[in-house]
């Protein structure tokens, strides 16, 4: 309906003759109780108020023969309920429509349409339309439309037919209505010449006669076809030549496997000889690409060829040059989505200046295709849409596309969601949902132009739910009869869209006869050919490829050390604030401590170690994005980087106003998500190589429910795809008896992933430690050397400890230490007898203890092992070589034994024992929670652990 800016005077200047009598007299029911009106009438007095006939002083009513009509008389003399019918009826169609859309192709899913579309629901016939004016019940005028049977014939066109729509869940006026007009006025559809048919025609046969020649050639290897949505592609095609006269420079892409390989070759452009040559799977010989193929670099260790992605440049006349990006994708579906947002942000974003960053969202546009099934079934895809609209996140609009078989492997609609259509999720987000036939490239591609428009204007979120079919099973391996044997019953006699497409271009003189099959021949032939001009080669034994050399190089070749006045200046920069700017007085207080922190004899605590690497990293010139929950003041109120003031409410951030500073810093508390941020914080590392990407959990094993991002990208994206990220990941780690979830950050799952310098993983016991790991971090961006940090950080019990803290020469000379020495320990090396080690807050304990403590302990050299991956197996060993009495190395940790870093340490330090020495380890006892949760139980372990760390014992316990 017409939305609020239009005038009352202009809305009410439509109704005139009996239909102004009835609400004359609906309104005067109206006045005395709303409730009384029936609800589509009363939201018209709701929106619009009183009739103006009633109101002004020209008012206008109904006439008969020359005299105003009476409401009696409009009551007595025309059946008012008909035309009250007719308007629910429209409306119904507008809101219901879709129920009865011509979308489904097979699987017969349009056999519970909604009855709200029925003129019988209402008390209607065809010849009571016929009897109301067009103008009464629809607000548009049109050629040829007169009567209401009209308007609800021309309804039914646009709502029910090939491509349908749901927007009445989208709250923004101006949306709605740009949607509404769009769609009434006649201009959704586009209408192509005869020229862009047949291009789109042999598009349709490209990926028809590709899937076709993979299936005969490579009888029974896996591909996941894109047969049943070929559409797909020139869809894709049009989004991107749609972007590109927008003069969009990026459409990143993000999809699973489903057709992922007709898009490689299709649309990204993929050497269909480099894909030839992935299917061949004999042991000794290899299928060649011919000479000049384009190469593609991929990981050392590779991946099944449907997971890997590409880049291509296109040109449509804009000013700039387009390049999709397909993002790499395990099996893990949906789990790529948040990945390509954050390479759309990342593309988006100026970060050479200082402050937040600029946006500029024709930088980039995501297109993310997901599956029916996955759609509404993971979790991620839910958290990644909650990203659409937060300031630290949205991407100017993402284009959504399902790709929908009907299917999910082999599990029906009923047993895979609650939802009437997969797309129902979107529908929480206020995201416009555009539903098209698969079997309809004209309605398919008209969709595409919607979205793109809808887009460009609103710069927010759309759908695209494309209703297609699966040809084949799950993969080409699978017999979907045993499962599905009626639907694949109607499958097996479907034609393909590029055969329907034909023949209706022929019924249509757009096509002469026999030209389809001149299309095809040309098709088939060129593959044919392609694969003809490839030989095999013997390649003999097959060796898996190494790590490349570049990872082994050593981390202590950066410099990380500053200046003392440089440190001063940017300290006491952190301390200035606006003119006008009134702060959280506590929170001054607190701040103002570190006023001093770098003058001799004082010390830097933990948060001004890592302020003070902050600074200094944004003043060597990199841009640094941190973001989690809670990450602008810290869980543990120790970081205060964000300052708000207590008059306004207005955020001032210190790091923004550093002096010399051309980088960006972009903090950012997160929503409540693990799995759609991290992902989303990985993407924006790949992109922005240049950029240090720090990501914190709340608490450490809120990481768990981004495991997937974790195991699938992070740690193994490089040995798989060659993907590169320098990212950080703050995980608060310490057992301080606060039960389960509060304690562990899960070391022992990133220990056991950790190969191949696949990454850093450090837990380090000093503000000093903090700062140079941080700026070494930061110096390897964009170099070969770069790789992830996974870093455990103190929580409240530890974060202020007095013994974290550091004196300013320990930030001004040095670099970080995987090894360092245990304070406090006198060590006698003709004396010792136990090497102890440890990491984290239980050193810090044992050091506590060690103050106090009244007997003597030279008989113990203890090291804490900072750097726990790649370990300081080289350093402890050289340790060992100083100490010739050495009887036993101790491994003494907080965690139980089955987790922490025992289990990884246990074997390379085994590998340091002399003949006569053993190795023990100290912790709790294996456990199937990693702590408790009773203060008092917790206290009582934690002091065995130390006591037993610091006493002799025969035989190890």
């Amino acid at each position: 309906m017409p939305g609020n800016e239009e005038s009352a005077e202009k809305f009410w200047g439509q109704f005139h003759g009996p239909n102004a009598g009835y609400l004359e007299q609906q309104y005067e029911l109206y006045k005395e109780d709303p409730e009384q009106v029936e609800s589509s009438i009363k939201s018209l007095f709701d929106t619009h108020g009183a009739p103006d006939w009633l109101t002004g002083e020209d008012a206008v009513r109904p006439v008969v023969n020359g005299q105003i009509a009476s409401s009696e008389y409009v009551s007595e003399n025309f059946d008012v309920t008909k035309l009250t019918s007719a308007m629910k009826l429209v409306e119904a169609i507008r809101r219901y429509g879709h129920t009865n859309a011509d979308i489904y192709s097979v699987g017969g899913y349009k056999s519970a349409p909604s009855k709200m579309l029925d003129l019988e629901h209402y008390n209607l016939t065809e010849e009571d339309l016929k009897k109301i004016p067009a103008t009464w019940i629809w607000e548009r005028e049109k050629e040829g439309i007169a009567t209401g049977l009209d308007v609800i014939n021309l309804m039914k066109k646009y709502y029910t037919g090939t491509i349908t729509f749901e927007y009445d869940h989208v709250n923004n006026d101006e949306e709605r209505n740009w949607l509404f007009d769009l769609i009434e006025e006649g201009n959704a559809r586009y209408d192509p010449d005869q020229e862009d048919r047949k291009d789109i025609l042999k598009r349709l046969y490209e990926v028809e006669g590709f899937e076709k020649f993979l299936h005969k050639t490579f009888v029974g290897q896996k591909r996941f076809s894109i047969e049943g949505l070929e559409t797909m592609v020139p869809m894709i095609d049009y989004l991107v030549k749609y972007a590109n006269e927008d003069n969009i420079e990026h459409v990143m892409m993000g999809m699973a496997h489903r057709g992922r390989l007709a898009v490689l070759a299709n649309v990204l452009k993929k050497p269909y000889d480099k894909i030839f040559s992935e299917f061949n799977y004999t042991r000794d010989k290899e299928l060649m690409p011919s000479e000049g193929s384009k190469a593609i670099n991929y990981g050392w260790t590779g991946d099944v060829k449907y997971h890997f992605g590409a880049e291509k440049e296109v040109i449509h006349g804009s000013k700039v040059n387009t390049k999709i990006t397909l993002a790499h994708n395990p099996s893990h579906l949906e789990f790529v989505n948040p990945v390509v947002e954050g390479f759309a942000r990342a593309a988006q974003d100026e970060r050479d200046v200082s402050g937040y960053p600029t946006r500029d969202i024709n930088k980039s546009m995501p297109l993310v295709i997901h599956g029916d099934a996955a759609f509404i079934g993971e979790g991620v895809v839910a958290e990644t849409l909650n990203l659409s609209n937060l300031p630290g996140y949205t991407t100017g609009g993402t284009v959504h596309l399902i790709a929908n078989n009907q299917l999910g492997y082999t599990t029906d609609r009923h047993d895979g969601r609650s939802t009437r259509y997969a797309s129902d999720l979107a529908k929480g987000f206020e995201i416009p949902v555009i539903r098209v036939s698969a079997d309809d490239p004209i309605s398919c591609i008209s969709a595409v132009k919607i979205a793109s428009e809808y887009r460009k204007k609103f710069h927010k979120d759309v759908l695209i739910d494309l209703v297609g079919y699966r040809r084949y099973g799950h993969n080409e391996m699978d017999e979907p009869r045993t499962t599905q044997p009626q639907l694949y019953g109607e499958i097996d006699e479907h034609p393909s869209v590029s055969t329907l497409f034909a023949r209706a271009m022929e019924q249509r003189n757009l096509l002469e006869s026999g030209e389809f099959d001149e299309i095809k021949h040309g098709v088939d032939k060129k593959l044919s050919d392609i694969y003809k001009e490839m030989t095999e080669s013997e390649i003999g034994e097959p060796q898996p490829k190494s790590m490349p050399e570049v990872l082994s190089n050593r981390l202590d070749q950066f410099e990380t050390a500053v200046d003392l006045e440089i440190l001063k200046k940017l300290n006491a920069e952190l301390l200035e604030r606006p003119e006008g700017f009134k702060g959280f007085r506590k929170t001054e207080r607190i701040l103002k401590r570190r006023e001093n922190a770098l003058e001799e004899g004082n010390k830097a605590d933990w948060g001004t170690g890592e302020a003070l690497a902050f600074a200094s990293i944004l003043r060597d010139g990199t841009p640094i994005r941190l973001t989690g929950q809670d990450t602008e003041r810290g869980t543990f109120a120790h970081r205060h980087v964000v300052l708000h003031d207590v008059e306004t409410g207005e955020k001032y951030s210190p790091m923004h106003g550093l002096s010399d500073v051309k980088a960006s810093f972009d903090v950012r508390n997160s929503p409540l998500s693990e799995a759609a941020v991290l992902g989303f914080e990985y993407g924006y590392s790949v992109y922005s190589p240049s950029t240090l990407v720090i990501w914190e959990a709340q608490f450490g094993d809120f990481a768990n429910a981004g495991q997937v991002i974790i195991d699938q990208f992070i740690a193994s994206a490089r040995a798989k795809w060659d993907e590169k990220s320098n990212m950080v990941l703050l995980l608060p780690h310490g057992y301080e008896g606060q039960g389960p979830e509060h304690s562990s950050a899960r070391l022992e799952r990133f220990l056991q992933m950790a190969a191949e310098n696949n990454w850093i993983i450090a837990n380090v016991t000093s503000s000093a430690q903090l700062f140079h790991l941080l700026r070494r971090q930061a110096a390897m961006r964009s170099r070969p050397e770069a790789r992830p940090l996974v870093l455990m950080t103190p929580k409240s019990s530890l974060i202020r400890d007095y013994k974290m803290a550091s004196g300013p020469e320990a930030f001004t000379s040095g670099k970080f230490k995987s090894l360092r020495e245990q304070p406090y320990f006198d060590t006698d090396p003709e004396k010792t007898t136990r090497l102890l080690l440890g990491s984290g807050k239980i050193m810090v304990d044992i050091e506590g203890e060690m103050e106090e403590a009244e007997e003597n302990c030279d008989w113990i050299r203890s090291l804490r092992v900072e750097q726990i991956y790649p370990f300081p197996q080289k350093a402890i060993q050289e340790e060992i070589k100083k100490l010739p009495h050495l009887k036993e190395i101790v491994w003494v940790q907080e965690e139980p034994k089955n987790m922490g870093a025992w289990d990884f340490v246990d074997d390379l330090l085994r590998e340091l024992l002399q003949d006569d020495q053993e190795l023990h380890v100290i912790s709790r006892p294996k456990r199937a929670a990693p702590a408790g949760g009773i203060p008092t139980v917790h206290q009582t372990a934690h002091k065995y652990i130390i006591d037993q760390a610091l006493s002799e014992f025969e035989g190890g316990k």
